[in-house]
């Protein structure tokens, strides 16, 4: 703002004086004009009729003898001691003119004229004391004023910055007092449609992400604890009758479910540690060349061996893709594995290429999923079929499981029903 006001003044006295200088240059150009061609005759009783009474005129001989002026006051000598040649303008500022019964500031402009032989000088003197006053009574209200203002913009900008943080201050407070053990509160959102609402909007929705996240973190470690409880406990049991029978033939019998146990345990681990690490930092997989349809024929194979009462048909087509097999074959197995527990007869697998990627799909002729659960089915530990026994339903991961690797892989995984009334479980990847 002191910058500014500076400014302000220089630029005000500038046009101040340019008004000035304009209009002594266009009043020494006319009697210059006058001089020239009428000479000096009758020249002292125009300049006192046509002078505005903040400038004064001389007409000088080449002697320097004031010849005509346009007042008594300045009849006698000469304001200047300026002669310039014929046509030539030369100006000049004196502070203070001892010949005047005042000291006001004066821009003096001079030019030569030329007459019957004889060389003029013209002399406009205009006192610029007025607009030097204009200045200082500006510059005095802005010294005054300058304080006052200052004082109005901080106690407005103090109570209108406030004003507008108020908002702000009571959703921090509100989020203060908001703790991890309890994420049902939310904040107020102002009535006003600006950035003070959104920023309310969207810590309202962090606090529905974060406490969506804490459901599914205490469903996660609930179902997970439930799941290893079940092995455990078998395995507690099992000990139990061993260590109670003195014979060893509850060992012969038992130690094959105890193993099925430990397996089952090991398998449910396993998991729970890949889809934590996918949680974490997500999956890293290899990346190398990939025979989808070496993947399926393995599958194929291994499902014809272990559910012979089953009919497996496949239409399976060379492609390939980049990734990691391990992770594929892992992905396509539960999905096999799905399909074979879901089936009445048959499981029907295919891979191929359409628009660049690689398309494998695994279907049966099973009951098939609702419409509804077909998103809810890949959430963790999730079974449809709750009578269905654990031991041989699953444990609810395979398709969590499934969905994070093929997002690795930047590729898609879509239940939809199949034409045998059951349901197709589609994976799509990139090549």
């Amino acid at each position: 703002m002191g910058l500014g006001a500076a400014v302000l003044l220089l630029l005000l006295q500038r046009a101040l004086i340019t008004g000035v200088s304009d209009a002594a240059d266009g009043r020494l150009a006319d009697v210059a004009g006058q001089v020239s061609e009428e000479g000096t005759a009758g020249l002292a009783r125009d300049l006192t009729d046509a002078t505005r009474p903040s400038q004064l005129i001389q007409v000088l001989d080449a002697s320097g003898r004031v010849v005509a002026a346009s007042s008594t006051r300045v009849n006698s000598r000469p304001l200047t001691d300026l002669r310039p040649a014929s046509g030539v303008v030369l100006r000049a500022e004196v502070g203070e003119m001892p010949l005047l019964d005042d000291d006001h500031a004066y821009l003096i402009v001079t030019q030569g004229a030329s007459y019957g032989g004889q060389t003029y000088t013209v002399v406009v003197a205009s006192s610029v004391q007025t607009q030097r006053d204009t200045v200082a009574t500006v510059a005095k209200y802005l010294l005054i004023g300058f304080p006052v203002l200052l004082i109005v913009v901080g106690v407005a900008g103090w109570l209108l910055v406030g004003q507008a943080l108020g908002p702000v201050e009571r959703i921090r407070a509100r989020v203060q007092g908001i703790g991890s053990g309890d994420l049902t509160e939310r904040v107020p959102v102002p009535a006003t449609r600006d950035e003070i609402a959104r920023l309310a909007a969207t810590m309202n929705e962090m606090l529905d992400r974060l406490q969506t996240g804490q459901a599914m973190q205490r469903r996660f470690v609930s179902d997970a604890s439930h799941e290893l409880r079940s092995p455990l406990a078998t395995l507690t049991a099992a000990l139990e009758v061993i260590e109670a029978d003195s014979t060893g033939h509850a060992w012969q019998e038992l130690h094959l479910v105890m193993e099925a146990e430990t397996e089952r345990m090991r398998r449910l681990v396993e998991d729970l540690l890949l889809l934590a690490k996918a949680d974490d930092t997500g999956l890293r997989m290899q990346r190398t060349d990939v025979d989808v349809d070496d993947l399926v024929a393995a599958e194929l194979q291994r499902l014809r061996s272990s559910a012979p009462d089953l009919t497996v048909t496949s239409e399976v087509h060379p492609v390939r893709v980049v990734g990691d097999p391990a992770r594929l074959s892992q992905v396509l197995r539960n999905l096999v594995d799905n399909a074979a527990r879901a089936a009445h007869t048959t499981v029907h697998l295919t891979a191929a290429e359409q628009n660049g990627s690689a398309v494998i799909t695994v279907a049966d002729d099973g009951d098939g999923i609702p419409e509804a659960d077909r998103l809810r089915v890949f959430e963790r530990f999730v079974r449809l079929d709750t009578s269905r026994a654990r031991a041989s339903g699953g444990s609810g991961l395979g398709l969590s499981i499934a969905r994070e690797i093929t997002r690795a892989h930047q590729g898609t995984i879509t239940l939809s029903p199949s034409p045998d009334g059951g349901t197709t479980a589609t994976i799509i990847l990139p090549r």
